[in-house]
């Protein structure tokens, strides 16, 4: 089977590296032929590790975007794929209309949103990365759905993938330091909150603990972010947090590392990295991922809403996990064994390769009313969205 992956641009994000691993897989362990189209970024290295071949598409200053289309038809008329698997509902929406409902080529959408996004087609095969979100697209109408955790490549994020010691010496954390990371787009978001919050608990406890934080990534918040480390390290006497820049190969941060704390794709690397995960979200939320609260995590996904506690929250847990190396320990064991159960990359590709085989056997049956109703959602976003950029330029 020929498949043609489509992805929005390669910067660094959990979603275009999971749809990366996942093409890879798919290749390797099922024997279908990749063709990855997505536009061009940061993760291009990653890439060629994997040897997918990459077909570029045009920067969109918005979707969705005509241009975008035009591009994906002519490499479907060239390329002649069985099936195209869309990352993301913006991909899935500009799928659907340029090729799907006049080309007649099989499509799986792939959403790994935190909440359901209506515009999606709902007679289209579509996997969701949340279970609720899966749940509620079933009870509204997506009779084609499936859940398709966030997957983790096993072998190459594991406790022993990369030797401690030198990536210690890496990051410049002493022996006796026990190293915080956090890592995310420093965007203003909920993402930038969590780690104000993360810089004001070291600025509060880091005199009383050896704490380091060493926040991984970059983006339009990093001045700011920069200029609280810069004073809570002068407060505190020493270097105690650190803004180490975008990696496109973190996995040094997460071995030498004491406890992460992130949502998402982050939060489940530290786990599989065996380390103990404090997962963050909006208004100040702050969990530790343990037996007590991994159900629900699974079900909602690695994130949640807090009441702005003003990151009292997450000192308090900082503190409870710097202050027990026991708890560390069994924490880290029971968030590697939970990865291993639910998120590992080779059964999910398993899972994945099932989908595409009968979507690709199953013609492509959009309704009248279901491509009227997504003619009219890709119409008003896209008016509404020009009408937000007017003036910026045609894409």
């Amino acid at each position: 089977m020929k498949i043609l992956v489509f992805a929005h641009r390669l910067d660094l994000g959990g979603t275009q590296a999971h749809a990366i691993e996942m093409a890879a897989r798919l290749r390797d362990r099922h024997g279908y032929r990749i063709v990855f189209h997505a536009g061009a970024g940061p993760l291009q290295p990653m890439m060629k590790e994997h040897r997918l071949p990459l077909v570029v598409a045009p920067d969109a200053r918005f979707q969705p975007s005509l241009a975008r289309m035009r591009v994906l038809r002519d490499l479907v008329a060239r390329e002649k794929p069985d099936l195209i698997h869309a990352w993301d509902a913006w991909q899935g929406v500009e799928a659907f209309c340029a090729v799907h409902m006049t080309m007649q080529v099989p499509l799986i959408i792939s959403d790994m949103g935190m909440t359901l996004s209506h515009m999606l087609p709902r007679q289209v095969t579509t996997t969701f990365g949340v279970l609720a979100v899966q749940q509620q697209a079933r009870q509204q109408g997506w009779q084609r759905s499936a859940h398709l955790p966030l997957p983790v490549d096993l072998m190459r994020n594991a406790p022993d993938a990369i030797d401690r010691r030198q990536a210690r010496d890496f990051m410049g954390v002493g022996q006796d330091d026990l190293l915080i990371v956090a890592m995310a787009r420093l965007t203003h978001s909920m993402k930038a909150e969590s780690l104000l919050h993360m810089i004001e608990c070291l600025r509060r406890i880091g005199r009383h603990l050896p704490l380091r934080l060493a926040i991984i990534g970059d983006g339009g918040a990093r001045a700011e972010l920069q200029h609280m480390a810069t004073r809570a390290n002068r407060e505190l006497g020493r270097k105690a947090i650190s803004l180490r820049g975008a990696m496109t190969d973190p996995r040094a941060a997460y071995a030498a590392s004491d406890m992460v704390i992130g949502m998402g794709a982050t939060a489940l690397r530290g786990m599989a990295f065996g380390k103990p995960v404090i997962v963050t979200g909006d208004l100040a939320f702050a969990r530790l991922f343990d037996p007590g609260t991994s159900a629900w995590f699974t079900a909602n996904g690695l994130h949640g809403v807090g009441d702005d506690d003003d990151g009292q929250a997450m000192q308090r847990l900082i503190v409870q996990l710097a202050s027990d190396p026991q708890l560390r320990d069994r924490l880290g064991r029971f968030g590697r064994d939970h990865v291993a159960r639910h998120h590992d990359l080779d059964r999910l590709s398993d899972d994945l390769a099932a989908l595409c085989r009968t979507a690709r056997d199953v013609p492509p049956q959009p309704t009248v009313g279901g491509t009227m109703r997504s003619a009219v959602v890709y119409l008003r976003e896209r008016r509404f969205r020009r009408s937000c950029f007017r003036g910026l330029g045609e894409t």
